[in-house]
């Protein structure tokens, strides 16, 4: 019996690495905004999720947020520094998974780098704040689920696939390595 990836008419399968990972990255973590932030995956607890904005990827890979000194998932991340983030750009496109570890810090010239004026919701005291701390999550695994050449391809795809019978999925997805 064939499997659903055996009557693929084309390729789907593409494992990134290095700066081609790290650009699927950003296109993918820009596009949907924010992530659910998951804590406390080592503690044998049931695990934290929250929602959160990624501020930056920058050229390693790395991921940056802006967090409260005194928020939960800072505590999270000192007792358990394993975080998995979950990012959906859209209703059927744009998935990223990456788990990493997280470090908390407090320089301020990255805090002015990634500094977005909306995060005054959150720090009353601007940029200045002195609750604002970084979250920097290296990618140690992740993996995509994207389309290759847009939504108006892929669901011309799909209609001609319902139409002729032969599968003609568009989807592309793989597994994301950013070096070290």
């Amino acid at each position: 019996m064939d499997t659903i990836n055996a009557t693929q008419q084309e390729e789907h399968i593409k494992p990134l690495e290095g700066t081609e990972a790290i650009e699927k990255i950003r296109e993918l973590t820009k596009k949907a905004d924010s992530c659910f932030f998951i804590t406390s995956i080592k503690t044998g607890l049931p695990v934290s999720a929250r929602p959160m904005s990624t501020q930056q990827v920058d050229d390693q890979g790395n991921l940056w947020f802006l967090s409260a000194k005194d928020s939960e998932h800072n505590k999270e991340i000192t007792a358990d520094p394993f975080v998995h983030l979950f990012y959906q750009a859209s209703a059927h496109t744009g998935f990223v998974n990456i788990y990493g570890m997280a470090e908390i810090g407090n320089d301020k010239a990255k805090i002015e780098e990634i500094w977005d004026p909306i995060a005054k919701v959150w720090f009353q005291g601007g940029i200045d704040d002195p609750l604002i701390t970084t979250i920097k999550v290296s990618p140690l695994q992740g993996y995509y689920w994207d389309n290759k050449h847009g939504s108006i391809v892929q669901f011309a795809k799909m209609a001609a696939s319902l139409v002729t019978g032969k599968t003609m999925d568009d989807s592309i997805e793989g597994t994301l390595n950013v070096g070290e």
